[in-house]
């Protein structure tokens, strides 16, 4: 209390209330400090915001190119449209140029090479028929039609047994030739032929085979290719043998395009020599027998897949390929009972129910 009965306390706050300028007390000054402030913020922000607006209308806009119109198939499509824009010229694309067809130099030299290859592959090539002279090889190659060098193998050794020359088959009971050479299939008219050209024989030739081909093709039953099997491999006479293996390989490497078995015999005449005809025969028939089979080859265990234009028609996978190898090949029995002494696979079994004693002995005719 002051002397006049007033608070101390009282008297300073009427001090400070009757001095206009000086600052509130800290308490009053911090509740009402965020008010002042604000207030005074309003004011300048709107001033600003004045200022940017007038600035804004200063500045000229820049002309925007109108939009060309955007065709309907696009504006279906939905959504915002980019502007269409000039399409850039295309750039031509990269051509491709076909493989030039081979030349026929150039193919000569891939089918000497495709020879020369089989020859390191099958250096015991051989005819696949058993026989001991002229005369059985004749008489097995007519029997070989339509059926397989193995059935004719079993087959022949009684046959010869029962009629060794052209005189004994030429006067044979064709019934009885004809249940003997029956598992050959066709055998009413393979007896014909082999009892035809047998009389022949014995008529013209005075029984023995003749060494011309002239002469051969005459003889009941025997053709191009049963003539060029006999003077090749009987009488050391070059022939190109064209049965069906030699067919297909030879279409399938592009050496010919014909079917004909006499123009595929001429066509690939012109492109070995003389010499090399017999032996490639005997190649390529082993080739197609063991390895590029007609339905399914054995692509991918092929020795001249680099030589081949048909890689790819067969297996290709090296493990399944080798499953279809066949004979020697695949390790079964050849076809022949009595095959060279060269031939690195096994020898056929006879045929069922044959003695021992009836099959052939090997000779050095061959």
């Amino acid at each position: 209390m002051g002397e006049h009965g007033v608070s101390k306390r009282s008297k300073a706050a009427n001090r400070e209330d009757s001095r206009p300028g000086e600052p509130a007390p800290r308490k009053a000054a911090a509740k009402k400090a965020p008010t002042e402030k604000s207030a005074a913020k309003k004011p300048a922000a709107k001033k600003a915001t004045a200022k940017k607006a007038a600035a804004k209308k200063a500045v000229p806009k820049k002309a925007v190119p109108a939009k060309k119109a955007v065709p309907a198939k696009a504006r279906a499509g939905g959504g915002a449209t980019k502007p269409a824009t000039r399409a850039k010229p295309a750039k031509p694309a990269a051509t491709v140029r076909p493989a030039k067809p081979e030349s026929r130099l150039a193919m000569i030299r891939r089918a000497r090479r495709i020879n020369r290859e089989l020859a390191e592959v099958f250096p015991y090539a051989h005819p696949e028929l058993d026989f001991r002279n002229p005369f059985e090889l004749l008489v097995a190659t007519v029997l070989s039609a339509q059926t397989t060098d193995l059935r004719v193998n079993q087959t022949t050794p009684a046959l010869f047994a029962q009629y060794p020359t052209p005189e004994d088959l030429a006067a044979a009971v064709p019934e009885e030739v004809e249940e003997l050479i029956r598992p050959t299939g066709f055998f009413r008219a393979k007896t014909k032929s082999i009892m035809g050209l047998a009389a022949a024989l014995r008529d013209d030739h005075g029984g023995e085979v003749p060494g011309r081909l002239e002469d051969l093709v005459k003889l009941p039953g025997v053709g191009r290719k049963t003539a060029f099997v006999v003077l090749g491999n009987a009488f050391g006479v070059p022939g190109i043998t064209v049965d069906t293996h030699f067919m297909r390989l030879a279409r399938r490497w592009r050496w010919t395009e014909s079917d004909d078995p006499v123009k595929i015999e001429a066509e690939v005449a012109e492109i070995f020599p003389k010499s090399d005809w017999t032996m490639l025969s005997h190649r390529v028939i082993f080739h197609g027998r063991r390895i590029c089979h007609a339905r399914k080859p054995a692509c991918g265990a092929c020795p001249i897949t680099a030589l081949c234009p048909a890689y790819g028609e067969g297996e290709t996978d090296p493990e399944k390929a080798r499953k279809l190898l066949k004979y020697e090949k695949g390790g079964y029995p050849g076809q022949r009972l009595n095959p060279p002494a060269d031939y690195p696979g096994r020898p056929a079994p006879p045929a069922p129910g044959v003695a021992p004693g009836a099959v052939q002995t090997p000779s050095g005719a061959e």
